[in-house]
């Protein structure tokens, strides 16, 4: 019997979280766990195999129905007969069975495709291995999604990533300013020859997020600047860009660049929205402390 995983403990969620938290704790765990941002981890891409999986559940209604049902204790009274993940075969339903490689056994027990069975598992104690005792007719490959963690960066500017699966190295090419929940095709790379299908997800970013077709961010600009107006310098996904600050620019404000938002059909681009934050200097010299006290005393303060 393949070990108990308990999904909800992977992604630190509550059991009646949201498919809106199940998504947030995905994103938080994925981003924190990634293998390339744990280069000198040897567990790193075990956890992340394991809260893809996690994931893959949770976020699926059909699945976490069943994996809330089954998962832990097998059927509930007037369930499937001999099926069940306790019951020691795969719990049979209209979802169908996914033989996802780098999945544990838990999960193809659960969904279909346990450690040593065909790709639709087998009902516990039914002959042919079909809950009926017909011999199970030939099947056509079946498509298998998962997840593809990919970071701000990289989705803003498209290009080749690359994936493991079933042991396997492939090289994806992502499209210029491809969106979070984007689907990629990959014909017949899934294990069985069905076509594996990646589910684009968004890696957390330090400065950036996207709403929409605009970026929103953050921007430091010193106090002076922010008094007496000036240009700043804004990282942006695709390099560095200066920002002209008006006069009187209080913190809290949000500054606009044009054109320098998500990529766009046709060539064109969003907007980049910042919101500025007013900053001192941590330390001083003697002639700005004077400047400083000066100010202050302009201002009538004491």
């Amino acid at each position: 019997m393949a070990a108990f995983k308990d999904y909800y403990e992977v992604l630190g969620v509550a059991r009646d979280a949201s498919e809106k938290d199940v998504r947030r704790a995905f994103r938080a765990a994925a981003a924190k766990h990634h293998p390339d941002r744990n280069p000198d981890d040897p567990g790193a891409e075990e956890r992340f195999k394991e809260i893809n999986e996690a994931y893959t559940v949770l976020s699926d209604s059909e699945k976490r129905a069943i994996y809330d049902r089954y998962g832990r204790e097998g059927p509930e009274p007037g369930g499937f007969a001999g099926g069940g993940y306790a019951g020691g075969g795969p719990v049979y339903t209209n979802v169908r069975p996914e033989d996802m490689a780098g999945f544990s056994d838990f999960f193809r027990s659960l969904f279909g495709g346990s450690a040593g069975d065909d790709a639709f598992g087998s009902m516990g104690g039914a002959p042919f291995g079909t809950p009926f005792g017909r011999a199970a007719a030939p099947r056509a490959p079946r498509a298998v999604e998962a997840t593809l963690g990919v970071g701000l960066e990289r989705a803003y500017t498209g290009g080749p990533v690359s994936v493991r699966i079933d042991g396997r190295g492939l090289e994806v090419t992502l499209p210029q300013g491809v969106r979070d929940g984007a689907k990629l095709r990959l014909r017949g790379q899934a294990p069985g020859g069905g076509d594996l299908v990646l589910i684009v997800r968004h890696e957390p970013h330090g400065r950036w997020r996207l709403h929409g077709d605009a970026l929103h961010g953050r921007v430091d600009v010193p106090d002076h600047v922010a008094v007496l107006g000036g240009t700043v310098r804004v990282p942006a996904l695709d390099g560095d860009v200066d920002l002209s600050v008006p006069a009187g620019t209080t913190a809290g404000r949000k500054l606009r660049l044009r054109g320098r938002g998500w990529p766009l059909p046709g060539g064109h681009r969003g907007d980049a929205v910042v919101e500025v934050r007013v900053v001192v200097p941590a330390a001083v010299n003697d002639e700005q402390r004077a400047a400083y006290a000066r100010l202050r005393d302009l201002a009538g303060g004491d």
